[in-house]
C-alpha cells in the first residue's frame, strides 16, 4: 500500500514496487537489534559486579594462603617441604574461584538468550536483575493497553466546512507524525478518496497535539482549553466521547475546523497480563495517560488499575514515576510513544513495545518487546526471578563447596585428586544449572 514502511529483507511476491530509502543501513531494525544485543553484554547485573569485586580480593588471599602453607611450616621445622607443598597445592585448587566466577555470567547470558528467542530483548543483565525486584508497574494506555491501531469513526466538520476540506489539511499534517492516531487519520482520508496536502514546518506539542508552520493544528481537549478554543464545544465533545471513544479537534489559528472521533479497543490479553503480574508479586498497577478520564476509565477498569492518572504530559508521567521509585524503589514502565520517553528513562526498567513503538521509545527503553505482545511481560518477570534464584543458588553452592573442602584440607583429609574433583565438579554443576535458563517457558 502506498506510504507503508518496507523493512529490510521484505520479499515482493508479485508486481513492481517503487521504494524510497529513508534511513541509513545502520538504522535498520536488524542493526538496532544487533546493537541492543551488544549493549546487553556490556551492562552487567549487580550480581556479576559483586562476584567480580569479591574475586578481586578473594583470589590474592587464596594465593597468599597457599604460599603461606607451602613455605611457613617447613621454614619453622614442622615437616618436609614436599609435604607442605602438596598441602598448599590442595588448598590452591580447592579455593580456586572458577565455579564462583563462572556461575553468574553463564546464568545471565543463558537467560538473555532465552528471552531474545522469545522476542524479548533485554539490554543487559542489570535490567534483568532489576526486573526481578520490581514492585510497581506503570502502563501507558494508547498502544500499550489498547491495540494501538485506532480507527477514525467519524469526522464532524464545523463552521460550514466540508469533510474534504478538513481531511486535506488534517491528513497532510498527520503524515509527519508517528502517533497511531495520525496513521488512522491518514488511512481514513485514503478510504474517503481525499488527497492529503503535505504540511511544512511540522512540530509536536508535547502531550497535546501537533501543528504545522502555517498554523494548522490538531490536538486534544486539553490543548483546546489551554488555547481558549474550547468555548461552546464542551457539550459536543462530551456527547461524542460518551461511549468511551477519544475525541480531538483540528483547525487553523483560533478557528476550530472539525471534531474527530477515534476508537482504540483494549487488548484482549490486557486483563490477564495485569492479573499475572500481580500473582508474581507486583504490588501496584498504574495507568498514566495523556487521554481524558472519560476515554481512559474503561481501560483502567479492565486491568483493575490501582491508580489512574489522565491528561498527563510527558513531564507529569516522569514525575509520578520518580515518586513511585521513592516509595517502591523498583518500578517498571511499559510505553511506546515519544510522550513516554522521559518516564521510561525515569523508571527502574523501561519497556518498549517493539515495532509498534516509536524509535525514541525503543532507544531509551531497557527492554524491547519485539513482538509487541503484552503476554511477554509476565514471561519477562518470571524468567528474571528464576534467573536471580539460580544465580544466588550457584553462588551459595560454590562458596559452600569451597568452605567444606577447605575445612577438609585443614583437617588433613583432602587429597590433590579430591581438590581437582571438587573444583571441576563445582564448575560443571553451576554451569549446567545456569544453562537451564536457556528454556524460557511461556507459563
Amino acid at each position: 500500500m502506498s506510504g507503508d514502511a518496507v523493512f529490510a529483507g521484505t520479499i515482493n511476491q508479485s508486481g513492481v514496487l517503487d521504494i524510497q530509502t529513508t534511513r541509513q543501513h545502520t538504522d535498520t531494525t536488524l542493526a538496532r537489534m544487533v546493537r541492543m544485543v551488544e549493549q546487553s553484554q556490556a551492562r552487567r547485573a549487580p550480581a556479576e559486579q559483586f562476584v567480580e569485586r569479591f574475586t578481586r580480593y578473594y583470589t590474592p588471599l587464596v594465593f597468599l594462603l597457599a604460599f603461606t602453607v607451602m613455605a611457613v611450616p617447613p621454614v619453622l621445622g614442622y615437616g618436609a617441604w614436599a609435604k607442605w607443598f602438596y598441602q598448599g597445592m590442595v588448598i590452591l585448587l580447592i579455593a580456586c574461584p572458577c565455579a564462583l566466577v563462572i556461575s553468574t555470567p553463564v546464568s545471565i547470558v543463558a537467560a538473555l538468550t532465552a528471552l531474545a528467542r522469545k522476542g524479548v530483548l533485554v539490554k543487559g543483565g542489570a535490567y534483568l536483575e532489576e526486573m526481578s525486584r520490581v514492585r510497581a508497574f506503570v502502563f501507558d494506555k494508547t498502544g500499550v493497553l489498547t491495540e494501538g491501531r485506532p480507527e477514525v469513526r467519524r469526522v464532524t466538520p464545523l463552521g460550514g466546512r466540508t469533510l474534504e476540506q478538513v481531511l486535506e489539511r488534517l491528513a497532510g499534517l498527520e503524515l509527519s507524525s508517528e502517533h497511531p492516531i495520525a496513521r488512522a487519520v491518514v488511512e481514513y482520508a485514503r478510504r474517503q478518496g481525499v488527497h492529503a496536502l503535505p504540511a511544512a514546518g511540522f512540530r509536536t506539542i508535547a502531550g497535546r497535539g501537533v501543528e504545522s508552520g502555517a498554523g494548522f493544528w490538531a490536538g486534544s481537549a486539553q490543548l483546546l482549553q489551554e488555547s481558549g478554543r474550547l468555548d461552546g464545544l464542551s457539550a459536543e465533545i462530551d456527547r461524542l466521547s460518551a461511549n468511551g471513544e477519544a475525541v480531538f479537534a483540528c483547525g487553523e489559528g483560533a478557528s476550530v475546523w472539525a471534531l474527530v472521533t477515534v476508537a482504540d479497543p483494549v487488548r484482549a490479553e490486557a486483563a490477564g497480563v495485569a492479573q499475572a503480574l500481580r500473582r508474581q508479586g507486583i504490588e501496584r498497577v498504574l495507568v498514566l495517560t495523556g487521554d481524558t478520564r472519560t476515554n481512559s476509565e474503561p481501560v483502567a477498569r479492565v486491568v483493575r488499575a490501582d491508580e489512574l492518572r489522565t491528561e498527563q504530559l510527558p513531564a507529569d508521567k516522569a514525575v509520578r514515576v520518580r515518586e513511585l521509585r521513592s516509595e517502591y524503589r523498583h518500578v517498571a514502565m511499559a510505553g511506546d510513544g515519544v510522550n513516554d520517553a522521559v518516564a521510561l528513562s525515569a523508571a527502574s526498567v523501561g519497556i518498549s513495545l517493539g515495532l509498534s513503538g516509536t524509535d525514541v521509545a525503543r532507544e531509551i527503553a531497557d527492554v524491547v518487546l519485539m513482538s509487541g505482545d503484552l503476554k511477554s511481560l509476565p514471561l519477562l518477570r518470571r524468567h528474571a526471578r528464576k534467573t536471580m534464584a539460580i544465580v544466588k543458588g550457584n553462588i551459595g553452592f560454590a562458596l559452600a563447596m569451597k568452605a567444606a573442602f577447605l575445612v577438609a584440607a585443614g583437617l588433613g583429609v583432602a587429597t590433590l585428586w579430591m581438590a581437582v574433583a571438587a573444583d571441576m565438579g563445582a564448575t560443571f554443576a553451576v554451569t549446567l544449572n545456569g544453562l537451564r535458563l536457556l528454556r524460557a517457558k511461556e507459563s
